[in-house]
């Protein structure tokens, strides 16, 4: 059985503006995600993007303390569902959900599971669109990157 995607706000609104929102779903499938990530996005999300919410709120509001809301709500629902992976790509929530015991990915790893999965051929595209952005990505980064992609 394929793990359980669920996705915070900045990778949706990262591959939104770049106009490849429709690679997550080449990947994983069905998305799930939260009510406040889609406040937080703005807009519409495709049939293939689920909305759940966590059931502990508590929980949630205790994350809320430490990370924005939308990320606790994406952290929490992650801890509610076993086997699953959260998509962050804020430091100090990756941080929080990597403590948790929780599997992340970021927008980068996205695309270079894309790459992996044969859903696209090359990940430079994609990366070159990302740098033209306000999207933070380090040169480390995109070197690494490129090497997990097999793409150097």
């Amino acid at each position: 059985m394929p793990k359980t995607i669920i996705c915070d706000t900045s990778c949706f609104i990262i591959l939104n503006n770049i106009e490849e929102l429709d690679l997550l779903q080449g990947v994983y499938g069905i998305i799930i995600t939260t009510p406040e990530i889609a406040d937080e996005f703005g807009e519409q999300f495709p049939s293939w993007v689920d909305i759940r919410s966590a059931s502990n709120g508590y929980y949630q509001q205790i994350l809320e303390l430490q990370i924005d809301k939308g990320e606790a709500s994406a952290i929490a629902l992650a801890i509610e569902i076993p086997d699953c992976v959260v998509i962050l790509d804020d430091n100090k929530a990756r941080k929080v959900a990597e403590n948790l015991g929780l599997e992340i990915t970021g927008t980068i790893g996205v695309i270079i599971k894309a790459k992996l999965n044969g859903v696209i051929i090359s990940i430079k595209p994609y990366l070159e669109k990302l740098k033209a952005t306000n999207f933070r990505i380090s040169d480390e980064l995109i070197e690494m990157a490129y090497s997990a992609a097999g793409e150097l």
